[in-house]
């Protein structure tokens, strides 16, 4: 059951993790969550969309719901309101580097670099081609070191990187890059198979308190719903935290409370019954 807390909140700022929380197992966009979503919108509340997706993979669901949403992309680095930028943060790019040559060559996957509407992949494998598929985007293989010296020379650098492999692999190198000493970005797994990396000190709850400062909006006035390890910290920073039913147990544990699972419209559910 799900145990309602704070039903006193005056929400005016609804943040939506996508893949596992929006959207169902078979990425669809089930209607009872897109009419509950809609619902909220019309009351006046504003929705975001908070997704280590490229803005054009967080576009296709705007579309979908058929509202105007906030789009806080690329793990919380690209914050687009109104079809603008408002606020964007970078990796260095002797990081991209480093990732590249003793991360993605050394365990053979390819890295996955994303600068603003273009993503970019060192190599094609299974897991490009999955997100080719469900994203309906083909992204541009590159040398990854000429495409960095082409930044360099234009003052331009990557907002996440992000390396897809099977679930052990990724596990394997997320305890490699937690041993390593003065990084200069943060990492966090989105699915069993994606490891996000991203600025130091930048995160989804950073991203939801700029936008609330951009918006004017008090954090205790929002409400953010999401299920894996990149979306703690917006569970922490929102004034209601819910977690998927089919969240992970860390995550549970820092929620205010858990609704029903993306494949049961817990989204909706979570919407209709709190607010």
């Amino acid at each position: 059951m799900i145990e309602k807390v704070k039903s006193d909140v005056n929400c005016k700022l609804i943040c939506i993790d996508i893949d596992g929380t929006l959207l169902n197992d078979a990425k669809e966009l089930l209607p009872a969550v897109k009419k509950a979503v809609r619902r909220q919108y019309e009351k006046g509340r504003k929705i975001a969309l908070v997704s280590g997706r490229m803005p054009y993979a967080v576009s296709q669901i705007e579309e979908q719901l058929e509202i105007d949403c906030i789009k806080i992309c690329n793990a919380g680095t690209y914050i687009i309101v109104n079809g603008r930028c408002v606020k964007e943060e970078v990796l260095p790019t002797d990081a991209v580097r480093q990732l590249y040559r003793n991360i993605a060559q050394k365990h053979h996957v390819a890295l996955w670099v994303f600068q603003g509407y273009n993503w970019y992949v060192t190599q094609l494998d299974s897991f490009v081609e999955n997100e080719i598929r469900i994203i309906k985007h083909q992204p541009d293989v590159r040398n990854i070191y000429e495409l960095l010296e082409h930044w360099d020379r234009n003052g331009i650098s990557p907002n996440k990187l992000l390396i897809a492999a099977g679930e052990e692999k990724v596990n394997d190198i997320q305890k490699e890059l937690e041993l390593w000493e003065n990084r200069s970005f943060d990492i966090a797994k989105s699915s069993g198979n994606y490891l996000e990396i991203f600025p130091k000190n930048v995160e989804k709850g950073k991203a939801v308190k700029a936008l609330c400062d951009i918006l004017n909006i008090s954090i205790k006035d929002t409400i953010a719903i999401g299920d894996h390890e990149l979306d703690i910290p917006m569970i922490e920073a929102a004034g209601i935290g819910i977690a998927m039913g089919n969240a992970i147990p860390e995550l549970k544990a820092k929620a205010d409370f858990v609704t029903l699972t993306n494949n049961e419209a817990g989204v909706a559910y979570a919407l209709e019954h709190y607010l």
